[in-house]
């Protein structure tokens, strides 16, 4: 009998603290890619020289990836946490491993370690932190929680991982000035397709959406017709950009996104014929294509800036 009890007490002392393996599930890395890829775009696209700069760089890569891209993964658990228990009951706090109200203390924590990390970047860099945060709680938070309609949710995701974080890499480059229109156009386009990516994560969890009433792009528009739409908002800002790079002079560029886009286009006929199930597999291969058209278009105007490469 008294061994029981030690060994409950154990268990439940061991269960007080979430173990660093399910902080750092919590925080996603896998997720950190997209804003920190994001953000050399903008660093890249500035045609500001690299050189005495990178400390800088390496800051606002942490800042992007590590930090606000993990506080926003903090936070949407843990508002997500009973859809997860439908959908994904094996993620830390359904599943017990990140025990009470730690995983709100998390998201909060990193919220404000973010916040203090962006100070280093000057007042865009930390303005950028600011919008950027108010996002991923206005994403995940009540009473706001924009997720709960796709159209609202896709647009803010992708407007902080990838709009967001290129134009705080050139303005961070240009010593806080504002980022050239050309560069801000192309954050807004490539925002704009990653509209169509963020569609791609709801492909999993559906069932729990419906129950929990999240109106997720595959609940409005059927799986079918949301995986048409992904593929549309990820091709059409494409083509805009290819062909604002040939207006600017650099058809180079603008064919490497051509040969880009082809491949994708070949990737997306094998997802429309079964989303639910390929989803995946056009996440894995098909959403390195489109990152790495942006960092194409980014050297566009590295070149036409006259930088070194």
């Amino acid at each position: 009998m008294q061994d029981r009890a030690m060994s409950s007490t154990a268990t439940s002392s061991t269960l007080s603290y979430p173990a660093p393996s399910a902080v750092a599930e919590l925080l996603k890395p896998i997720t950190w890619f997209p804003p920190m890829w994001a953000f050399a775009c903008g660093v890249v696209a500035s045609g500001v020289p690299l050189a005495e700069r990178w400390p800088l760089i390496l800051l606002g890569i942490v800042l992007a990836g590590p930090l606000v891209c993990a506080t926003s993964q903090a936070v949407n658990d843990w508002f997500d946490r009973h859809v997860d228990a439908i959908n994904e009951p094996h993620r830390p706090i359904p599943s017990g491993r990140m025990p009470g109200r730690w995983g709100l203390y998390v998201a909060v924590a990193w919220t404000v370690l973010s916040l203090g990390v962006a100070l280093a970047l000057g007042p865009w860099g930390f303005g950028a932190a600011v919008i950027g945060l108010l996002l991923a709680w206005a994403y995940s938070a009540p009473p706001i929680r924009l997720k709960r309609n796709g159209w609202w949710g896709n647009a803010a995701c992708g407007l902080c991982y990838e709009g967001l974080a290129w134009a705080t890499g050139a303005a961070v480059m240009a010593y806080g000035s504002m980022p050239g229109w050309q560069s801000l156009a192309l954050a807004a386009l490539y925002s704009a397709g990653a509209h169509g990516i963020m569609t791609l994560n709801d492909f999993k969890a559906v069932k729990g959406d419906r129950l929990m009433g999240i109106r997720s792009l595959p609940v409005q528009l059927g799986i079918d017709g949301a995986a048409r739409m992904a593929c549309l908002m990820m091709a059409l800002p494409q083509l805009v950009v290819i062909a604002l790079l040939f207006h600017w002079g650099a058809p180079v560029h603008a064919g490497g996104v051509i040969a880009l886009l082809l491949a994708q286009a070949v990737l997306m006929v094998r997802f429309l014929k079964s989303p639910e199930k390929q989803a995946l597999f056009y996440s894995g291969f098909g959403v390195p294509l489109f990152v790495s058209g942006m960092m194409v278009s980014a050297f566009a105007l590295r070149s036409l800036a006259g930088a070194a490469p």
